[in-house]
C-alpha cells in the first residue's frame, strides 16, 4: 500500500493549474513526486487557451519534448457567470461552451496518443455540483459541467481499451478568484451554507486527496466515475 500513490516520475499536464482549484491540484500531486506541468492563460512558461486546438497542440509537443511522455492530464480551466437565462446572449452561452465543454475535449483529444502511449494514461475532469444541480441564474455553466460528465463516462467507455482511465471530480462549494464575489458574505453564500452539512466552504488543498487517488495506481479499476467533494451538499435534505 506505501507506493500505491506514489507519482513518481509521472508527468502530469493540469490546464487551467495556474490559480484556483486546478493550482491546488498541480501542487497536490507534485507532493506525491509527480512532474507537474501547471498551464494557463496567464502562465508565464507553458501558456495555453483552451479555446485553441494550436495551442493546446503546441503545449502538447512542448511537454513531450521536454519529458518525453504524459501520463496524467487534468482539465480544471473554466469560467463562470451569474446571468438571468433569459438575458444570456448566443456569444455569452457560446463562450462558455468553448471553454468549459469544448477546451477539456480539445485537450483530451490533443493528449489522446501521448496518454495512450504506456497503457497507463490518467484523465481527470473537473466537474461540478452544477453537473447534478440547478443552481439559480448560471444555467450556461450549469449546461457545461453537466455535459462535462457525460463526455468523461463516454470517453472512460472508449478508452478503457486504451489503458486510459477517465474520471472527474465534482466540488462543491470553493470560494475562488472566479466565483468569491457571488458567494462570500451574500445571500447565495448564506444559502449555500446552509445546505451544506459541513456547515462549511470547502478549501482547495481539500480536493487533492480525490486528484492523486485518481491519478494514481490505487485507481486502477477506476474509469467513468465523479467523486463529489461537496461536504454533504448533494447527500443533504433538510439541515436544521
Amino acid at each position: 500500500m506505501s507506493g500505491l500513490f506514489d507519482l513518481s516520475n509521472r508527468v502530469a499536464v493540469v490546464v487551467g493549474g495556474t490559480s484556483g482549484i486546478g493550482r491546488a491540484i498541480a501542487l497536490g500531486l507534485a507532493e506525491q513526486g509527480a512532474l507537474v506541468v501547471p498551464a494557463g492563460r496567464r502562465a508565464s512558461r507553458w501558456a495555453v487557451d483552451v479555446r485553441s486546438r494550436p495551442s493546446i497542440d503546441a503545449l502538447r509537443d512542448a511537454v513531450l519534448h521536454e519529458f518525453g511522455r504524459v501520463d496524467i492530464l487534468v482539465n480544471a480551466a473554466g469560467f463562470t457567470f451569474k446571468q438571468p437565462t433569459a438575458t444570456v446572449s448566443e456569444e455569452q452561452w457560446s463562450s462558455m461552451m468553448d471553454t468549459n465543454l469544448n477546451g477539456a475535449l480539445r485537450a483530451c483529444q490533443s493528449f489522446y496518443d501521448a496518454l495512450k502511449a504506456h497503457r497507463m494514461g490518467r484523465v481527470v475532469n473537473i466537474a461540478s455540483l452544477g453537473s447534478y444541480v440547478a443552481f439559480h441564474e448560471v444555467a450556461a455553466y450549469c449546461a457545461t459541467k453537466t455535459a462535462l460528465l457525460s463526455l468523461t463516462r463516454s470517453l472512460a467507455c472508449e478508452w478503457a481499451e486504451d489503458g486510459i482511465s477517465v474520471n472527474a471530480i465534482a466540488p462543491g462549494i470553493f470560494p475562488t478568484e472566479l466565483n468569491s464575489r457571488i458567494i462570500n458574505g451574500t445571500p447565495r453564500g448564506r444559502e449555500l451554507l446552509a445546505r451544506t452539512p459541513m456547515g462549511r466552504f470547502g478549501r482547495p488543498e481539500e480536493l487533492v486527496g480525490a486528484a492523486v487517488l485518481l491519478a494514481s495506481d490505487g485507481a486502477s479499476f477506476i474509469t467513468g466515475q465523479s467523486i463529489v467533494v461537496d461536504g454533504g451538499f448533494l447527500a443533504s435534505g433538510v439541515n436544521s
